[in-house]
């Protein structure tokens, strides 16, 4: 069994064995499932589609159907090693929040989401004067659930402001790839990070 996402494929390289992860917006429970059965991981998904859900449980995942947007408050403090939250972020009403609460749950976090500031969403909207639509945000500004668009500079200085420390940052193109320009200037030319923080 392999995972079919690139991203996912990273995060389980920071994942320990025996370890409780909590997954926020777990989808159809690939992460999860994968975690169980390749580093005995216990844990629980959080996911609010009913078919994803469906889905969840019949890979044998714990799923909790619940809004992300109306906090953790049912979970205890450090009742997880990790919690993990894959593309969602953006989406959320109050990002911050979610980030203090991530570490008020768990003792690390991982998050991932699109970079706003890539070359090529800065060209589309400095040559057309409308907002990007690419392979990595193709929603038109309307129909999109992403609501908070950020660069990879935005995060790190929240991240600073709420005294976060980074401890892992991956960079890389749709396909999590890395190159040069990934490692040398990231906020330019990373469409995608994963970022795994704690207190």
């Amino acid at each position: 069994m392999s995972l079919t996402r690139p991203d996912l494929a990273i995060i389980q390289n920071w994942v320990q064995p025996n370890s409780r992860v909590l997954d926020l917006g777990c989808g159809n429970g690939e992460l999860l499932h994968f975690l169980q059965e390749h580093k005995q991981v216990h844990g629980y998904g959080l996911e609010i589609d009913s078919d994803k859900i469906t889905a969840c449980v019949a890979k044998g995942v714990n799923v909790i159907e619940q809004n992300l947007d109306d906090g953790l408050s049912n979970f205890k403090d450090q009742s997880y090693d990790l919690v993990v939250m894959t593309q969602a972020l953006q989406a959320l009403r109050r990002p911050d929040q979610m980030l203090e609460e991530m570490l008020r749950v768990g003792k690390e976090c991982i998050v991932t989401f699109p970079n706003f500031a890539y070359w090529r969403c800065r060209m589309y909207l400095s040559l057309k004067g409308e907002m990007p639509v690419s392979k990595s945000l193709p929603y038109t500004w309307y129909d999109t659930p992403n609501i908070h668009l950020s660069t990879f500079r935005d995060f790190e200085q929240l991240c600073k402001n709420r005294n976060f420390h980074i401890l892992d940052r991956a960079v890389g193109n749709s396909e999590h790839e890395t190159h040069l320009g990934t490692k040398m200037w990231p906020n330019l030319f990373g469409e995608f990070a994963i970022y795994r923080v704690t207190r």
